[in-house]
Formats: structure tokens, sequence, C-alpha cells
């Protein structure tokens, strides 16, 4: 055996449940599969060459980590630790992730990363790599994030009562912060990531099945991350897209000769009726699972079988991993 790949149920890792104490870390019945592999591990005749694990952001300041490393060294292993998005290879989707890769002390690293945990692949700006790395790791992961995008994306604030200034031209028509705002302004004038048009299907009739329904319009209109195709970002993907509204993913904007600020300056002062009516001239709707699929990296030739149904694919995709991440941790564990 030269090569483990895994992951394991990881919610309780999440930052929500690190935050409020929530989380079981390694009492938590579903971290038994991974504490018997790390009991197992050493008492192998033939050690894997090499291993891979991913898990949510959080994952990081638990206990169940610490096991893992001290296994790992026990083991004589060398490893390295990876906090990664997309975003970091130019694709307009934050999922931020926890990796490691491992492989036996006989094998080196092309690079040098002892103790810290890298936010960007060890090829990228040396530069860029440093200024990025975490190095206190138990403030990151307590650090104070409300909401399932900010769990995945570490360059978002907290401070709603910030005084800073809007990006010239930006409207705050929603319940944002300003940092929020100045955030996807920065963002989707990042000529370093694709524009999401690059992943989307072409506009049918079948489309007509993914538009926002009204009651969903009505009462999470101000809680949505909308999008354009000339975007250069996206929030997580869960596996509730589609079904849940609120931060399960972003939800795009078809309309493109229809202006935010229009729709939602003074919104909230008009009858249930004018409201909707007015958000429904923006033609919102879910990302299809095929572009879900496309900026998570699958082929165009991946597909779900017939019997498999939308709320199915959704729950699938949002349990999935980055193709493109993966692909390349396995390329600098396997150089």
């Amino acid at each position: 055996m030269k090569f483990i790949s895994t992951t394991f149920p990881a919610r309780h890792y999440g930052q929500r449940q690190l935050r409020i104490g929530l989380q079981g870390d390694v009492s938590d019945p579903r971290t038994k599969s991974f504490l018997y592999i790390l009991d197992i591990l050493p008492r192998l005749q033939k050690l894997p060459k090499y291993l891979l694990l991913e898990n949510v952001k959080g994952f990081e300041s638990s206990s169940a980590r610490n096991e893992l490393l001290r296994t790992l060294e026990t083991c004589g292993f060398k490893y390295q630790e990876f906090l990664l998005s997309p975003t970091c290879l130019g694709i307009p989707n934050s999922r931020l992730r926890y990796f490691l890769i491992a492989k036996l002390h006989k094998e080196s690293f092309s690079f040098q990363a002892p103790g810290q945990i890298l936010t960007r692949f060890p090829d990228q700006h040396l530069e860029d790599l440093y200024k990025d790395k975490v190095t206190d790791k138990v403030r990151e992961a307590s650090s104070s994030l409300s909401s399932e995008e900010k769990n995945l994306d570490p360059s978002i604030g907290h401070d709603c009562s910030s005084k800073k200034s809007l990006p010239k031209g930006a409207f705050l028509f929603k319940l944002e912060t300003v940092e929020e705002i100045e955030r996807k302004h920065r963002q989707d004038n990042d000529s370093s990531i694709q524009m999401l048009k690059d992943f989307l299907e072409e506009e049918n009739e079948e489309m007509s099945q993914y538009f926002l329904p009204p009651k969903s319009l009505s009462r999470y209109a101000f809680l949505l991350d909308i999008v354009k195709p000339t975007c250069r970002r996206s929030t997580c993907f869960t596996k509730g897209y589609g079904h849940y509204v609120e931060g399960t993913g972003s939800v795009l904007q078809t309309a493109l000769d229809v202006q935010l600020e229009s729709v939602f300056k003074h919104i909230e002062e008009l009858p249930e009726e004018e409201k909707l009516v007015k958000l429904s001239t923006l033609k919102l709707r879910y990302f299809t699972p095929r572009e879900i699929a496309n900026l998570h990296g699958f082929p165009p030739e991946f597909g779900f079988p017939d019997k498999v149904t939308i709320k199915q694919c959704y729950r699938l995709l949002g349990n999935s991993l980055n193709v493109h991440v993966v692909a390349k941790l396995i390329s600098i564990l396997l150089g």
C-alpha cells in the first residue's frame, strides 16, 4: 500500500462549533473511523508511502489534529499542512479547507516550511506564501466569524460598526458590513481570478427550474449573496444549496441590464407585492449542478445518473472537493 487518502465527518470542527464550544472533537462518535486509522497506522508492518487528509477549517485547532501529528511523527512521516481555497488557483469560488500531505522520512519535500500552515502552494510567490501563512492557529480558528461564508474566507471582518468608507461607486444595499462590500469589490477586480461566466451553462428553457421561488425572494432577499456572470467570486456551495437559502452559496443574477442598487434602494419601504415585483426583475437563479461541478474542476464528461435528483446532486457536490486543488497537492506530494 503506497497511498492513503482520507476525509471524515467534519461538521463538528466548523467555526461556529469551535466558537460556542459545541464540538465533540475526539469524543465525537463520528471521529471513531479517523482515530482507528491513527491507532493502527503505527502497527502496520509496511507503512504507506504517502498520506493525504482533508477537513474543514477549524480542524487545525482540534485535539484530533494534534493526535494526527503525533502519530505521523511517531511513524516517521514528514508532513505539511495547508489552508487552501480554489481562489488561489484563479477559480472564482471560496471553499477554504484544511489539507495535510505526508511522506515517509526517506522522501523529502522540495520546499521547507516546518511548523507552518501554508495558505498558498509552495510554487507560488514566496513573498505571498509567507505573508499569508497561519502562525497562530488558535487565534485564527477562534476569530469572530458569524456566517458560513465567513467560516470559509479568512479575509472577512466582523466589525459591523466600522467607520470605513465604501469603495467608489459601491452601495450598501443589503444586510452587509462595509468590510464585506470592500472584500467583494476587491475580489471582483482581481484579474488573477477567472470570471464566473467561464463556468456557466448557456441559458435555456430548462433553467426555469432553478429560479428562486417568490417565497424565497421575499424572505431572504436581504441575505442573498448575489453575483453576476462577470463577477470573480462566489461563496462556498454547501450540501443544503437549492433547498436552504441562507448561507448555502451564491445565487446568479441573469438580468444583466438591471442594477442591484435600483432594486434594493428603499425596497424595505414598499408593500410586499411591489417588493416582490422589483426583486423578480433581477431574475435570480441557483447555480446548476453542472455549473458547481465546473467550479469544482470536474471534467465535461462527468455527470450524475439519471435517477439522481437535483437535490441529491447538490448534496453530493456540497460534500465534494475541488479537483484542481487536490490534484495539485498530489502532484506536490509525489513530486
